[in-house]
């Protein structure tokens, strides 16, 4: 079961919302608020916020704790690059079809996690795709843009599944038995790294901060004289407005959208989110924003649910203790879990 999260929300505007953004802190609040930003993991910005009231000393050691995590998580699942010292995920998926790799344990601890997700989400979220993605990827990445084929993804879909992962916790190696398929943890890992850079700091005692990687938020306690923090999740047609806003305190929120990372070709965007039923991009949602105690939870789960239907979905997040959702439909309609 699930623990309780500490959320609820504050209102409902007309416009409709996206990914999440930190409101700034009132200068009535008299609470010193400290910040530094890293640019260089996840392929994303991440933004380290402080409202503890703590000491510059103080904020810079729990910051670079933050920042060593992220980076030692943004090596191991880099998919793109091979580092000295490590086998990652890139040198797990160039050795595919070989010998087993031996990993560090916290790989195998995200590839496991990541194959709970996959049965919890039927398929719909499966770092396995690796073959189908990169299609995309390469699409996207192309000037110009263009749609891969329908021969080329029918024949990258013959070797994705995680039947073609073996994992052996004892000798903590990773196999994967085809030599055309490959990982791609994309769904998961930006919200796995944060979550465990908010554990470290939990362990610690430390509470009065947020971590906001790339929208993925995850605040750790109240601020220092016990208020929780007002976040606004952004309307996907036009995300510089927002339509909703959220108390929140130990808990993450996760937006999936097509907003930011999308191909486009001959006027009509396509979303980064490919379904694994159809092997193209999905347009069930504008976008779907998971709130929960856990980012990777909320991160694995808000892809997976943008790739699913909206009855499909509901029943998926009532399945689930402690997990809420919002829907933001292509037509502009609002749709919420049942305590939202």
């Amino acid at each position: 079961m699930l623990k309780r999260t500490g959320f609820h929300i504050l209102s409902i505007l007309v416009i409709l919302l996206c990914a999440v953004l930190l409101a700034s802190c009132r200068k009535e609040d008299k609470i010193e608020v400290r910040s530094k930003t890293l640019y260089s993991y996840f392929d994303t910005v991440t933004f380290i916020y402080s409202y503890a009231n703590d000491s510059e000393e103080t904020f810079s050691a729990n910051a670079k704790i933050i920042e060593d995590i992220l980076r030692d998580y943004h090596k191991m699942l880099d998919i793109y690059n091979q580092y000295d010292g490590m086998n990652n995920l890139c040198t797990v998926n160039m050795n595919a079809g070989k010998d087993p790799i031996k990993v560090d344990r916290r790989l195998i601890d995200v590839l496991l996690f990541s194959k709970k997700l996959c049965e919890i989400t039927e398929g719909k979220m499966d770092i396995m795709m690796g073959s189908v993605l990169s299609l995309w990827h390469d699409a996207r990445l192309s000037d110009p843009q263009y749609l891969p084929s329908d021969e080329a993804l029918a024949e990258a879909s013959l070797h994705m599944g995680f039947g073609l992962l073996e994992i052996d916790e004892d000798n903590l190696t990773v196999r994967i038995t085809d030599p055309e398929a490959s990982i791609d943890v994309g769904a998961i890992g930006k919200g796995y790294a944060t979550e465990a850079a908010a554990k470290a700091l939990e362990e610690r005692g430390v509470s009065g901060y947020v971590i906001n990687s790339g929208g993925n938020l995850r605040c750790i306690g109240n601020k220092a004289d016990g208020s929780k923090w007002v976040a606004g999740i952004k309307d996907p047609s036009n995300p510089d407005l927002l339509s909703a806003k959220l108390q929140i305190s130990d808990c993450a929120c996760v937006t999936s959208g097509g907003y930011e990372r999308y191909l486009q070709v001959d006027g009509k965007r396509y979303s980064h989110l490919i379904d694994k039923a159809t092997l193209r991009p999905a347009s069930f949602h504008g976008s779907v924003s998971v709130i929960t105690h856990d980012s990777a939870l909320a991160d694995a789960l808000a892809t997976g649910l943008f790739c699913m239907s909206y009855e499909d979905g509901l029943a998926l997040v009532r399945s689930l203790d402690d997990v809420q959702c919002i829907w933001i439909e292509n037509d502009g309609t609002v749709r919420r879990s049942d305590e939202i």
